[in-house]
């Protein structure tokens, strides 16, 4: 979210001019004045050529500048941030040292700003730097440190983005108090407050300065520099729900074509619009972004999880992941993958993924999205994760309850499902900002998603949110959230145990509802999820059958992690022999409700097998109730038949995996 105001520092540097330092007396300085030109200091001859400056001058800044902009330019982990810091820090030190006289007077004339523009132009690389190193290792208090430097010059041309770098960091370290680090105020409000104060601030002094500036730089400058400030003013009114605002900066900016899609994209996902929210993800996309999150190849497969599209968002994880490696960003993708993969009921890669997340070390360069919020999600999908497991062991054997290895399982599982909530409700408590980031749904802050946060408050205190979720309805001004509201509401008074009231909100809710129905999958199905388990406690069969063939052709990975037996007619068709027989029988073990006879509400399964070699392949496909082909030609090739059955009747749900299929112990 911040890399938008980095391409524009990095604009505004490129069109400055590049004059030759004035000459300096000393032999070495000259020497070295000399041989700096033409050699990029982010190319690979820089390294050298910084060693020999230092070598023949250890007390002029330029050497350890060539050596710290290098370093910061490879660096993509903690490491290497650190390590560049200390000759950037050298630098900034000498550079003033010596030439902060010629700064402060540099605007004063013109021949004050030919003689000094050059070293203007080293201050302002150094000093950038050096703060977004500190900024990417979590020193804040360092980064307010170089921003009160700089400021002491108090230049008319804002060139750093000095005071929206100030709110940006009030912004993403909102969490945190003076007790932490000293600049902070004492509550979230209180920070929030700060950074709206240090933009208007920003946009005061550009009116100040513009005739000045205008003399310099041109007519239009200033029109520039406040898109900057647009820029968190939007990120700050969307944070702060003042919808009205955002949008109206957003548009600004628009105007201009100099936007954040990706963020604008953030606040369509909060207000509920979800086609527009991809839209603007996706024309963020490609945008070129070296060793920092591109946030949106984590936020799009959220909305394609929100569409049903698992596949889709598996994809695009693995293609960011790919082109990633091991840098910045990485963590996150796996983070969504495993999401990704989670929803589509293929629950080894998920753990895999997670596992692949847990274990990085994750920079969180150019974004408001934090390690504290890393770490949460990581847990919390975990603690998802756990409780499909445990639906799985059910599933995959309808006389689980009589099983000792299943008994054991669950309850081995159960034992990890406390732990995590443990964790989590720790990690809760102690962030301030739980009430925005995770009970207000959609907040564009927020790094999980509605469907996650019902599975971490659900099993806590149903009246309390009850209460929370109906005020809600009271308050937000979020038309298209409302009915997430109302789910939540009625899903609580479910677990709170007042069916009757719960069943009846459902029904209200089917009827009054009008969505998105392409990118509204998964709020669908839970509600059908949510009638046709009322249904069944309330002994309507008709009803029941009918809410879970809406649920199935609408989100069918959702079933067997539901509870719910699904009415299924299968056809076995091809090659009969003992193999193909126990895999079958292994299927019809599986928590279905098999009939014989086919109704409007009853799926209708085919599974076709072959013989290749000593391998099967088994071709499955799948019709709803209402005729609609929901699995078309899935195969699965497989030569041992333990477990083979089990992953043939998931893959009835449109669960995706693997063409071959390696066989797992005949117990799980």
């Amino acid at each position: 979210m911040h890399s938008f105001c980095k391409y524009l520092f990095a604009l505004v540097i490129a069109c400055l001019p590049v004059l030759v330092f004035a000459q300096i007396d000393a032999a070495a300085r000259y020497e070295i004045d000399a041989k700096r030109q033409g050699v990029n200091p982010l190319e690979k001859d820089a390294l050298p050529r910084s060693r020999e400056f230092i070598r023949l001058d250890s007390t002029y800044y330029v050497g350890y500048m060539f050596e710290g902009l290098y370093k910061s330019d490879r660096s993509s982990d903690y490491l290497g941030f650190k390590n560049a810091i200390q000759p950037l820090r050298t630098a900034f030190i000498l550079l003033q040292k010596d030439y902060g006289k010629n700064l402060k007077t540099l605007f004063l004339s013109t021949s004050e700003y030919m003689q000094s523009m050059s070293r203007y132009i080293d201050f302002l690389q150094v000093t950038n730097t050096l703060k977004d190193c500190y900024d990417n290792i979590e020193r804040p208090d360092s980064v307010m440190w170089v921003l009160d430097q700089f400021a002491s010059y108090n230049f008319p041309k804002d060139h750093l983005g000095l005071y929206t770098t100030r709110a940006w960091t009030y912004h993403r370290n909102r969490f945190f108090t003076s007790e932490k680090y000293s600049f902070l105020k004492n509550s979230v409000k209180e920070n929030e407050q700060a950074a709206f104060g240090y933009c208007y601030y920003a946009l005061d002094k550009i009116e100040a300065n513009q005739g000045k500036n205008d003399v310099w730089f041109g007519p239009g400058q200033a029109e520039i520099d406040k898109l900057a400030v647009y820029h968190y003013l939007a990120l700050l009114h969307g944070y702060n729900k003042n919808y009205d605002s955002s949008e109206y900066y957003y548009q600004r900016m628009a105007m201009t074509g100099m936007i954040s899609w990706n963020n604008y994209g953030s606040l369509k996902h909060e207000l509920g619009e979800f086609q527009t929210s991809l839209e603007f993800y996706e024309r963020d996309r490609y945008k070129s972004q070296q060793k920092m999150l591109r946030e949106p190849y984590y936020f799009i497969p959220i909305l394609d999880v929100y569409g049903g599209r698992t596949k889709e968002a598996m994809n695009m994880c693995k293609e960011m992941i790919t082109e990633s490696g091991s840098t910045p960003g990485f963590g996150w993708y796996n983070i969504a993958l495993c999401r990704s993969y989670m929803y589509d009921g293929q629950l080894d890669s998920a753990e895999y993924a997670i596992q692949k997340a847990a274990d990085f070390k994750e920079i969180h360069i150019g974004t408001t999205l934090t390690q504290s919020q890393y770490d949460f999600t990581v847990n919390l999908l975990r603690l998802q994760l756990t409780e499909r497991k445990i639906a799985l062991v059910k599933f995959e054997n309808k006389g689980w309850w009589y099983s000792p290895s299943s008994l054991y399982k669950i309850a081995a599982l159960k034992f990890q499902k406390t732990l995590m909530q443990y964790v989590l409700v720790n990690e809760m408590a102690s962030n301030p900002e739980r009430d925005r980031t995770i009970y207000d749904l959609f907040c564009g802050e927020s790094t999980t998603t509605f469907d996650e946060a019902f599975y971490l408050i659900k099993d806590f205190s149903p009246s309390y949110f009850i209460k929370k979720y109906e005020n809600y309805q009271k308050t937000d001004n979020r038309k298209n959230i409302q009915r997430y509201f109302k789910l939540f509401t009625h899903q609580m008074q479910w677990v709170d145990g007042d069916e009757d009231e719960a069943l009846q909100g459902y029904k209200d809710l089917i009827k009054e509802v009008t969505l998105d129905t392409a990118n509204e999958k998964l709020f669908l199905g839970r509600l059908y999820e949510d009638l046709a388990k009322a249904s069944d406690e309330d002994g309507n069969d008709k009803e029941y059958n009918f809410y879970t063939n809406a649920l199935y052709e609408d989100y069918p990975q959702l079933l067997p992690f539901s509870g719910i037996k699904t009415r299924v007619k299968l056809n076995v068709s091809g090659i009969e022999d003992e193999q193909t027989e126990k895999v079958t029988k292994e299927i019809k073990k599986c928590r279905i409700d098999w009939v014989d006879d086919a109704d409007g509400n009853t799926l209708i399964a085919y599974i076709n097998y072959i013989k290749r070699g000593d391998k099967y392949e088994a071709t499955v496909n799948v019709k709803s109730g209402s005729n609609k082909t929901v699995v078309s030609n899935e195969k699965m090739i497989f030569k041992e038949t333990s477990g083979a059955g089990k992953e043939l009747a998931l893959r009835l749900f449109a669960k995706g995996g693997a063409l071959v299929y390696e066989s797992r112990d005949a117990g799980n």
